[in-house]
C-alpha cells in the first residue's frame, strides 16, 4: 500500500471510499443504495418513455423535463459501478484514466443538468410573464438548437479538465474520501502546483452552476413580481404551483453541490461524515427525487403514467 501511495508515476491508482469506520456492513448499507439506483433509473426511463409515446406531452415543459431525464440517467449511470462496486464487493482501486473519465462525465453532466434547470426557468417565465406568445417562442426547433447550444458549452469548458489532471504525477496519499472521483479532490493528491487547475476548475463553476443559478434567481423574482401584480389571489397561486416541482429541483440540485464545493475550497469542514453525506446527496438524490417531483406535482404526467400502468 505504501508503494501505491508513494509512487510517482502516471500508471498509479486512486483507493475509493465508502463509508469510513462502517466497513462491515457495507454490505448493508448496499441495500438502500441498490434501491436508489433502480428508482431513479426506472423512474426517469419512465418519463423518457412516457413522453416520447404520447404525443400530448410534446409541450416545451416535458421536452425541458426529458432533458433533464436523460442527465440525471447519465448522473446515475456514471456513480453506478465505482459506488456499488466499493460496497457490493470492496473494489476500491481505479485507475487515473478511468477516474479522470469519471470527472469528466461527471462535471459535464452536473453543468448540463444546471443547464436544463436553466432553461426550464425561463420555460416557467415566458409561461407566466408572456402566456400569449409563449407557443411561438418555445418552438420544438427553438428547443433543440437551446439544449444543444449548452451540451456544447459543458463540452467545451469541462473538456480541458481531464488534460489538465494528466500532466500532474501523484505522489501524495492517493485514498480519496468518496465513492467516486471529484476534479476539486483528485487535484490535490497532485505533486505540483495545481494553481492552474484550481484557478479553471474555479472559474468553471462560476460560468456554469454560479452564473445558472443567478438566472434561476433573477426569472423567479421576475415571475414573483409578475405573479403578485395579479388581482385575483386564485390564479396568483394557480400560477405560482405551477413552478413548485423546478423549485424543489432546483433547491435538491443546488443545495448539496455549493455546500460540497465550499467544504471542497475552504476545508474539510467540522465532521468527515458531512462532507460523504452531501457527497451522496450531490450525485443520488436529484435523479432519485426529480421524476418522482414531477410525477406527483404535474398532473398530466401523472393521470397518463397511472393510465399506462393500469393497462
Amino acid at each position: 500500500m505504501s508503494g501505491v501511495n508513494n509512487t510517482k508515476f502516471n500508471s498509479a491508482v486512486f483507493l475509493l471510499t465508502g463509508i469510513p469506520g462502517q466497513e462491515e456492513v457495507h454490505l448493508w448499507i448496499s441495500v438502500p443504495f441498490c434501491l436508489m439506483y433502480v428508482i431513479s433509473i426506472a423512474g426517469n426511463s419512465v418519463i423518457l418513455f412516457i413522453i416520447k409515446t404520447y404525443p400530448s406531452l410534446h409541450e416545451p415543459m416535458y421536452i425541458f423535463l426529458s432533458m433533464l431525464a436523460v442527465t440525471d440517467l447519465g448522473l446515475s449511470i456514471a456513480t453506478m459501478l465505482t459506488t456499488l462496486g466499493i460496497f457490493l464487493f470492496n473494489v476500491r482501486e481505479i485507475s487515473l484514466n478511468a477516474c479522470f473519465a469519471q470527472v469528466f462525465f461527471i462535471d459535464l453532466l452536473q453543468c448540463t443538468e444546471s443547464s436544463m434547470l436553466l432553461l426550464m426557468a425561463f420555460d416557467r417565465f415566458v409561461a407566466i410573464c408572456d402566456p400569449l406568445r409563449y407557443a411561438s417562442i418555445l418552438t420544438p426547433q427553438r428547443i433543440t438548437r437551446m439544449g444543444l447550444v449548452f451540451m456544447l458549452k459543458g463540452v467545451a469548458l469541462i473538456f480541458p479538465l481531464p488534460f489538465l489532471l494528466k500532466r500532474f504525477q501523484y505522489c501524495r496519499t492517493n485514498v480519496l474520501s468518496h465513492s467516486y472521483c471529484l476534479h476539486q479532490e483528485v487535484m490535490k493528491m497532485a505533486c505540483s502546483d495545481i494553481t492552474v487547475n484550481s484557478i479553471y476548475g474555479l472559474s468553471v463553476a462560476l460560468l456554469t452552476v454560479g452564473l445558472d443559478s443567478l438566472l434561476i434567481f433573477l426569472s423567479y423574482v421576475m415571475i414573483l413580481k409578475t405573479v403578485l401584480s395579479i388581482a385575483s389571489p386564485m390564479e396568483c397561486l394557480r400560477a405560482l404551483n405551477t413552478c413548485v416541482s423546478h423549485l424543489c429541483a432546483v433547491l435538491l440540485f443546488y443545495t448539496p453541490i455549493i455546500g460540497l464545493s465550499v467544504i471542497h475550497r475552504l476545508g474539510k469542514g467540522p465532521s468527515p461524515l458531512l462532507q460523504i453525506l452531501l457527497g451522496y446527496i450531490y450525485l443520488l438524490v436529484p435523479p432519485l427525487m426529480n421524476p418522482i417531483v414531477y410525477s406527483v406535482k404535474s398532473k398530466h404526467l401523472r393521470a397518463t403514467i397511472i393510465r399506462v400502468f393500469t393497462k
